[in-house]
């Protein structure tokens, strides 16, 4: 097998990454676009999201209404996603048959028809997508505490976006971001499986170079201040449960504190998991959970972050019991994060939160589609070279560093705390 990686970066300014992977007749394409929520302006919020979603109604060549047919008659599956800082759409398919993905994404990346009919009935689906969130506690509590985390910065608003711009935008608003975003310099390939790399390359240089690049997109860079001051809010809704979410402002993924405080995320509340396409491991070995859980502050308890490309949060999200209050939970958490600041961790302890670490890391690296969707996403918040020492980085973490990141980063003074309380029982309190 030939586990090294070509980059290849075409005229036009596309980045590809391949990656030689013969343990299976199979291989992954991803296409990475530089836009999501944090790319979008008032008014705009929400447009990536349903720009990814206007990409499944086809163009001239591949029709919406054999899109699928194409992918599933093949034996392949596909799917795309947006996130705050990326948009991505992959095929995982038979190695003989991979060459209809290639043409279909070079395809959509400039030809997409964005119909008005089709514009108008996704409205309806991302719609009724945001309204059904509406009906969940804890994204009513999340979208919250995100809105009084960023006060500036774009990751400000929820991807999905307001109800407000997803009824005022129109066909006119998704084509332009389409054509602003969705262009070979704003993009990265990936592609990892059973191929030759000199015979792939050939093949997507002649699909996708000639593809012109246009302008440079335009960003949203407006830095998020420092916060003056703990914040605390509620938020009041359906349903007999109280939930604590507590958030605190995190490091980009390319700031160096990122690897301790993956590792204090371990320690804390169980390894965060960074792949998409992979499962988690239990939290019961982890101190929230002890601390929490075990001694009946909370029936239930997930801490984590995400790696991005500019400053974000770290959440811990409780599930309160009912024989306890939001505020006795609390402080129950504050005290365990306290010990940490002020003592320091056992080398055991940390050799234990980076082993799991590590564990949940190789467990999302490890099968094609794996290695492909790193390759790509590696790239939009740092470069591949983080996936590659990402372990060596977990292994050098000391407890001293554990400590002065928990110092640093879980401070009171620049943290965001939200209750969720059902609207009946907040009633009974007036």
């Amino acid at each position: 097998m030939n586990d090294q990686v070509v980059r290849t970066t075409f005229s036009n300014n596309l980045l590809v990454y391949l990656k030689e992977i013969h343990t299976a007749p199979l291989i992954s394409s991803w296409l990475w676009y530089r836009v999501g929520s944090r790319n979008e302006t008032a008014g705009r919020t929400g447009i990536s999201h349903w720009v990814e979603h206007m990409l499944f109604k086809g163009t001239p060549q591949f029709p919406s209404n054999v899109l699928d047919k194409v992918i599933s008659r093949d034996g392949g599956v596909w799917n795309a996603f947006t996130t705050m800082d990326w948009t991505t759409f992959f095929e995982t398919m038979p190695a003989d048959k991979i060459d209809v993905a290639l043409r279909l994404e070079a395809d959509r990346m400039v030809n997409a028809a964005f119909n008005p009919d089709e514009v108008a009935s996704e409205r309806t689906v991302v719609i009724s997508e945001r309204e059904g969130n509406e009906n969940e506690p804890l994204f009513l509590l999340g979208e919250v505490v995100q809105a009084a985390s960023f006060r500036v910065h774009s990751y400000h608003h929820q991807i999905i976006g307001d109800m407000t711009d997803l009824q005022s935008m129109n066909r006119d608003d998704l084509y332009q971001h389409y054509r602003s975003y969705y262009i070979p310099n704003n993009a990265v390939m990936a592609v990892a499986g059973d191929f030759d790399s000199e015979k792939m390359l050939a093949r997507i240089r002649e699909l996708y170079e000639p593809i012109p690049a246009g302008p440079v997109p335009m960003r949203v860079g407006r830095p998020e201040p420092p916060q003056c001051g703990e914040v605390q809010l509620s938020v009041e809704g359906p349903g007999e449960t109280t939930y604590l979410q507590v958030a605190y402002h995190f490091p980009a993924a390319s700031h160096p504190d990122f690897f301790p405080l993956a590792v204090l995320d371990s320690l804390l509340a169980g390894p965060s998991n960074l792949n998409m396409f992979s499962g988690g491991i239990s939290n019961k070995t982890s101190r929230l959970y002890r601390a929490l859980i075990e001694k009946g502050f909370a029936v239930s308890m997930e801490g984590g972050t995400q790696a991005t490309l500019d400053p974000f949060l770290y959440n811990i999200i409780l599930t309160i019991h009912p024989e306890r209050t939001s505020e006795e939970a609390l402080a129950a958490l504050d005290d365990e994060i306290k010990r940490i600041q002020d003592d320091l961790v056992t080398t055991e302890e940390i050799a234990r939160a980076v082993k799991q670490a590590r564990a949940l890391f190789a467990y999302g690296t490890e099968n094609i589609t794996n290695q492909a969707f790193w390759m790509g996403y590696a790239q939009m918040f740092a470069d591949y070279d983080w996936f590659l020492n990402y372990l060596d980085r977990l292994a050098a973490v000391t407890p001293a560093d554990v400590q002065q990141a928990a110092q640093t980063w879980l401070r009171r003074r620049s943290r965001i705390v939200g209750i969720y309380l059902s609207a009946s029982a907040s009633e009974k309190t007036e």
